[in-house]
């Protein structure tokens, strides 16, 4: 799969001159959080420095519950785009923040509207099931949402008689038909961070750190799954490097996870899985546009704000409340 990915995104002279940077940025963004009643969300693949002025830090499955109890009047997402709409569909009337507008995200950009409901229309008697990492208008599309923490407890919880399509991650989709035995009509769609992951290269790392588990995501291709230990959500990664005897791990999804695992288990060892080329490709490129920056500009300024169509954001949200109630 080919994409394009974005450049880093450098403030600009005039962003500069109208808005002069503090040297401390932490305590700044700690006095605007204060003074608009904000709530930090983080996602563990933003870059440390980013992690450590969250509220919260999870995954997409913890972060869409953090933001439906959010009491705050401002959100300010450290994510990208798609999760940032996921949290003002579950919150209408709250001043949603994103650093970054360009943070998008590969796998959502597979999936365009106008494609999937043209596919969903092919196949009316089917029940469309859409992984999180999806636009507001695929999760206006869908019956229910899921995440990679709760997609194989969802699909068990679908009477066996009713067809599925899951989308847009074919990677995951054949991830959950695997452990649940469902067969699901598969949208054709990837994550370009976990598509990257060599397998050669995996095996080769394997040998120079033989007593190490591969822990994967199960957005990687199944070539790459089949060599891990572990395969998990980024939080059932964390856990499960927290409650593991073993002291090295090799970690099979974007890296900036591997900051909670270093904090939380610091005599432990974390090595990134290698990518196909010598790029830090399991660094997610929209990920990191976000940067402390670009914070405390959003927040000075109350902007770049997410805004939805309401009659999008409140037929996604029906797929999302259903995630919500399925998962308790």
């Amino acid at each position: 799969m080919f994409l394009t990915v974005p450049k880093p995104n450098q403030l600009s002279d005039r962003q500069v001159t109208s808005n002069p940077i503090p040297q401390d940025l932490f305590t700044a963004i700690a006095d605007l959080k204060k003074e608009l009643n904000a709530v930090i969300l983080a996602h563990y693949y933003q870059d440390p420095d980013l992690q450590d002025i969250a509220d919260y830090i999870g995954d997409s499955l913890g972060l869409s519950q953090a933001a439906a109890n959010c009491q705050a009047d401002t959100i300010v997402f450290l994510g990208v785009h798609f999760m940032a709409e996921t949290a003002k569909i579950l919150n209408p009337d709250k001043l949603v923040l994103l650093p970054d507008l360009d943070a998008g995200c590969s796998l959502a950009d597979s999936c365009p509207p106008d494609r999937f409901a043209k596919f969903k229309a092919e196949h009316p008697d089917y029940l469309v099931i859409s992984y999180i990492n999806c636009s507001a208008e695929i999760k206006a599309l869908s019956d229910i949402i899921c995440t990679s923490s709760n997609a194989v407890a969802i699909v068990n919880q679908i009477p066996k008689d009713q067809p599925i399509i899951f989308a847009p991650d074919r990677n995951l989709g054949r991830y959950v038909m695997q452990q649940t035995g469902r067969e699901l009509l598969l949208w054709d769609g990837a994550c370009m961070v976990h598509e990257i992951f060599s397998e050669r290269k995996l095996v080769d790392l394997k040998l120079s750190y033989p007593q190490a588990d591969i822990i994967a995501h199960p957005e990687c291709e199944p070539n790459v799954l089949r060599h891990a230990d572990y395969i998990g959500s980024t939080t059932g990664l964390l856990k499960y490097v927290q409650k593991s005897d073993r002291q090295e791990f090799i970690v099979v999804t974007e890296s900036g996870v591997i900051h909670q695992m270093q904090k939380s288990t610091p005599f432990k060892k974390f090595i990134p899985a290698p990518p196909t080329s010598n790029c830090a490709c399991n660094e997610c490129p929209y990920m990191r546009l976000n940067t402390l920056e670009k914070v405390y500009l959003t927040m000075k300024n109350r902007s770049p704000e997410i805004v939805l169509n309401e009659k999008i954001r409140q037929a996604a949200l029906k797929p999302m409340l259903r995630m919500l109630e399925m998962s308790k």
